[in-house]
């Protein structure tokens, strides 16, 4: 019974048009869970739960467990909700409907400890209390999940902060609820005041990695693959050797992501929006992303390969880690379009030194099948991403080609137009010189501007200007002269 409940859950799911992972994936999850703490610990629990049949007994129990041990009501019900779908007789094993009542009375008891806290504060008008008191309120209303009233605890701290850390403690903290959120334009313009004030606030330094992170992150959830990677790739690495089993560790930002995380996002935004020569030397080459790189070796060998131009060996690398990439919270929405765009810029490449390719020896060179390596070159012609025709027919595809002789011809023109233009611009300068209408600096009037070294009036530009403008713009020029 279990069984059928569980197919039919994933079997919506598909029809649905949400992503389900059939294949295991390279990690085990608890080991993989153990590097991150937070609210993200249950998120990606309870993704893995309702995305791989393999993995979501295991994950449902464990998100359960993980929303127990924490104040979200909401999550408790999320993870409960899930397992009566798909492992219903977990779900009736675990439950405890006392829990809710208990948890819920605990939460108000606190809020209202907290708001009175507050109000004492105010009412002392101690502007330091007041700001920590906004702190301590935003934090429990986050940690049970009230994220709208926490935005709301934090940004009535910026009256009250009167040293920079302050300042900077209110932006991070904005930035956390900002992502558990999923509202980007916050995150990013949260950052961008900090980075503002880098100069000026020096614990900016010190956070200068969690805030690429944070904005790498905005920028993938965005779809702005490029923008992204430029922000993981300038990373600073002392992210990188961050313990994450230790919570004293201040560089270890595993509320959100891990070290790992950034060299996977990063090397996958880079891969499907750079080219082989930035990939060269913004990647492969750069001493800052080399550290995270070395914790995912896997992703450097599949940036070398596609700089090699082996892109067969790169594409097997990246379908062998799929699994991994459909079961991560930020990645699965963009993971199916990057692999896309990594595609289409290696059939891209591969197809320039050919006028002509059988999609038999596309596939062969691709390692796939003849009818997949048609539907992704018709999608990439439909998309703008080839510039060439199918033959299905003969099936081959064929590079458009160009008139070279209309190409020489537009040129040609073009570069008379610019030649006329800069003979017209010369001519007109050397009347200007002759009619006396140069405007040159004090000290410096030479023959040419229409005055004598002592500041008379040169009788060959007013006849110039007669000459050129006509005898009534040339009266008119030498009364003014005279004026």
């Amino acid at each position: 019974m279990a069984t059928s409940v569980e197919q039919g859950y994933f079997i919506k799911a598909r029809r649905g048009g949400r992503p389900v992972v059939d294949d295991l994936p390279k990690f085990d999850v608890e080991a993989y869970i153990a590097n991150y703490k937070g609210k993200t610990r249950f998120d990606r629990l309870l993704l893995i739960g309702l995305t791989s049949p393999l993995l979501a007994p295991e994950a449902l129990k464990s998100a359960y467990f993980e929303a127990l041990r924490g104040k979200d009501v909401g999550k408790y019900d999320a993870a409960l909700d899930a397992m009566r779908e798909i492992v219903p007789s977990q779900a009736k094993a675990l439950q405890d409907p006392s829990w809710v009542d208990r948890t819920s009375k605990q939460i108000k008891a606190e809020s209202d400890r907290l708001e009175m806290e507050l109000k004492g504060y105010k009412n002392n008008l101690i502007k330091e209390s007041i700001r920590m008191g906004y702190d301590d309120l935003g934090q429990h209303l986050h940690q049970t999940g009230d994220l709208v009233n926490a935005v709301k605890a934090y940004g009535r701290m910026r009256d009250y902060c009167t040293t920079p850390s302050h300042v900077v403690i209110m932006n991070i903290r904005l930035i956390s609820v900002s992502i558990d959120q999923g509202n980007w334009l916050a995150v990013q313009t949260n950052v961008q005041k900090l980075r503002s004030h880098g100069q000026q606030f020096a614990e900016t330094q010190r956070l200068a990695a969690k805030l690429s992170a944070a904005m790498g992150l905005a920028l993938l959830a965005s779809s702005s693959y490029k923008e992204a990677a430029q922000e993981f790739i300038e990373t600073d690495p002392r992210m990188a050797p961050a313990r994450m089993d230790d919570p004293s560790d201040e560089e270890a930002f595993n509320e959100v992501m891990t070290p790992n995380d950034v060299a996977v996002y990063g090397g996958l935004c880079a891969l499907a929006s750079m080219d082989r020569a930035e990939l060269q030397k913004k990647i492969l080459e750069n001493t800052k992303f080399r550290a995270y790189l070395e914790l995912e070796p896997h992703i450097r060998r599949a940036i070398t390969f596609f700089v090699s131009s082996k892109y067969s060996s790169c594409l097997s690398i990246l379908d062998s880690y799929l699994a991994d990439y459909l079961l991560d919270k930020y990645l699965q929405p963009h993971v199916l379009e990057i692999y896309f765009q990594i595609r289409s810029k290696a059939i891209q490449q591969y197809f320039i030194p050919f006028s002509c390719v059988a999609f038999s020896a596309l596939a062969a060179a691709f390692d796939t099948d003849e009818q997949n390596i048609e539907r992704e070159v018709t999608s990439m012609v439909k998309r703008g991403k080839l510039d060439a025709r199918i033959d299905l027919v003969d099936r081959v595809l064929l590079a458009r080609k160009g008139n070279a002789r209309k190409r020489v011809h537009e040129e040609a023109l073009a570069m008379a137009k610019d030649y006329e233009r800069a003979a017209q611009l010369r001519i007109l300068r050397m009347d200007m010189l002759n009619a006396g209408l140069e405007v040159a600096e004090k000290g410096k009037l030479g023959g040419n501007s229409g005055f004598d070294s002592m500041g008379g009036e040169q009788p060959r530009a007013s006849s110039s200007a007669s000459s050129w403008f006509g005898e009534g713009a040339g009266r008119s020029l030498r009364s003014g002269l005279r004026g």
